[in-house]
């Protein structure tokens, strides 16, 4: 079976839009945790958005049977990575020891979209140029300059923090590599003209992080805003990864992993905005040079797509 990665449509425009929805929740997740911890803020983000997502279905008329018309390998095998990000992602951050450190470990899980455009060339048989290598590097380099602006980051505190709590950063690197691969294969896995099985995954992911939850020393504390920013943002996490997974099976999947550069960049902004504070020389240097990557790592790629049987 063909399918060509290389068209621009609406799963294309989905997955870029789902790159703006994931920034603009940074903040309102960062609030979250900090008056419930991570794996608390996680699992009732993902449990709220499993039922959210179901009752979307419902009022949609759209029968659940369909889910059976999915492939095993892409429910099972994409559901276990999905679950997987999800779970490592939250455990890397409820380790960390101080901010400085989940600053750093949001770096090392920044990798993943690298890591979907590299894993895309042997997975998908997509071609890239020499380009991919600045264009990697600078975009890599953005990214770092975007995120650390004003923070005491460096190789050799990130060594130090490293050999000190080595868990925590393997955790986010195997979340990054999971991500990837959970892109890359649903776009393999996916049978073309079904839907995707978002609305499982989301609820199996919630279901993990409380169980993990229960052995997690976490004091919680609940009120009004923390309940009103954990509707919020299970509303726009279902959206995001519905609009994701889409672009992951029928869209254009090389230039949505380029544009995922800008995620750290625009999360930033939109903290800044949030709450109140100036940005810095190293966003704007970090911004320029970001864009420059990520347009260097497009244009490797760009036109270079191969179409591939399955």
């Amino acid at each position: 079976m063909e399918r060509n990665s290389g068209n621009l449509n609406w799963s294309t425009g989905g997955g870029l839009a789902a790159i703006v929805l994931w920034s603009t929740t940074i903040a309102v997740a960062r609030s979250l945790s900090e008056q419930t911890g991570p794996l608390t803020a996680g699992a009732c983000v993902y449990l709220i958005g499993g039922v959210l997502y179901g009752l979307w279905l419902v009022g949609l008329g759209t029968p659940l049977r369909r889910l059976r018309m999915l492939s095993r390998r892409y429910v099972f095998g994409c559901g276990f990575l999905f679950v997987l990000y999800t779970v490592l992602v939250y455990l890397a951050i409820g380790s960390a020891h101080d901010r400085q450190q989940v600053l750093e470990i949001g770096l090392v899980n920044y990798l993943w979209p690298v890591a979907t455009i590299l894993l895309s060339l042997v997975l998908l048989n997509e071609r890239a140029s020499v380009l991919l290598v600045p264009g990697t590097v600078l975009a890599l380099a953005g990214e770092f300059l975007v995120i650390t602006q004003g923070a005491p980051v460096s190789w050799h505190s990130f060594g130090g923090h490293l050999q000190a709590n080595p868990a925590a950063y393997a955790l986010a690197l195997v979340a990054a590599v999971s991500w990837a691969l959970y892109s890359t294969l649903t776009r393999r896995w996916s049978q073309p003209g079904t839907d995707g099985a978002v609305a499982l995954f989301i609820p199996a992911a919630g279901l993990m992080l409380l169980m993990i939850r229960f052995f997690a020393r976490e004091s919680p504390a609940w009120s009004i805003r923390a309940a009103g920013e954990a509707v919020v943002l299970a509303t726009l996490t279902v959206l995001a990864y519905a609009l994701w997974d889409a672009a992951m099976r029928k869209g254009n999947l090389l230039l949505v992993a380029a544009c995922s550069y800008f995620t750290p960049l625009l999360s930033t902004l939109v903290s800044c905005m949030y709450l109140g504070v100036a940005p810095g020389w190293r966003l704007w240097v970090g911004c320029l040079v970001l864009v420059t990557g990520s347009l260097l790592t497009w244009l490797s790629v760009s036109g270079r797509s191969s179409t591939r049987k399955r």
